[in-house]
């Protein structure tokens, strides 16, 4: 994995009992592939090929899709809103929402500054599928987990199957202040993908019809992003505010 990676992200996979090889941020994610298949050629190991690997989405397809189907059976759902990070989610769920209820619209985010899905532009790839450069719209960012510098062929099939109705472009402050504000104003803890993705709903609530339904996918955990910008400005001592409040009482505190 590229070494922008979380430093969180690397302990768990390694306490888990992963090994983790980084690859330099300035390879990027096109480097980070490269790496993965010249190691899984060299040792023959097993390449998943998350990216292009059509049993990703399949398994969206035959568990995501259906739970969203069975927990709005009797009521409508209007807007699907997701990011799309190998395309695994993207696809699987699309196709069956689109399939199942043609009605939902299927709404698809990306960063503003790395805009490469919406961005016309064809990316290059290598016969088996996965990426053979870097696409030309791609900017670092910091919504880890959603697009590589490439786009992945599973998100390209769900764009060329029609299955998105609209792409929306976050912007990297939206992102990070929703996720926080999720945080502090209705207790859910998400990453800065989280954010990034209910600044979609956000934006999609905003044009739709009075009475829309919109569900929002928030499937991450902001554990993972301490050493992130997400928590640039959250100290681990205690402020000046928080030391007075422990010296408003005479018992066990700071002097």
């Amino acid at each position: 994995m590229a070494d922008s990676f979380s430093v969180e992200r690397r302990k768990l996979m390694r306490f888990l009992g992963a090994k983790v090889v980084l690859t330099p941020a300035a390879q990027k994610g096109t480097g980070m592939v490269a790496k993965a298949r010249e190691l899984a050629e060299a040792h023959g190991w097993f390449l998943c090929r998350q990216f292009e690997n059509e049993a990703n989405a399949d398994m969206h397809s035959n568990t995501t899709a259906p739970e969203i189907l069975a927990d709005f059976t009797d009521e409508k759902l209007d807007y699907w809103v997701t990011g799309a990070g190998t395309g695994g989610t993207l696809k699987g769920v699309a196709r069956v929402l689109k399939k199942e209820r043609p009605e939902i619209k299927i709404i698809a985010c990306e960063p503003e500054i790395a805009a490469i899905m919406s961005s016309g532009e064809k990316q290059e790839r290598n016969p088996d599928g996965s990426p053979a450069a870097t696409h030309p719209n791609f900017n670092p960012h910091p919504m880890q987990g959603w697009t590589p510098d490439f786009i992945p062929k599973l998100a390209e099939d769900a764009l060329q199957a029609h299955h998105v109705d609209q792409l929306l472009t976050i912007k990297n402050e939206d992102a990070l202040k929703n996720s926080r504000e999720l945080a502090r104003r209705e207790g859910i803890f998400t990453g800065i993908t989280g954010g990034a993705t209910f600044t979609g709903a956000l934006q999609v609530a905003e044009i739709a019809p009075a009475g829309s339904t919109i569900l929002c996918m928030l499937p991450d955990t902001g554990e993972r992003y301490l050493s992130t910008p997400l928590f640039g400005d959250i100290e681990a001592d205690m402020s000046e505010k928080e030391v007075e409040i422990s010296r408003s009482t005479p018992g066990y505190g700071y002097d």
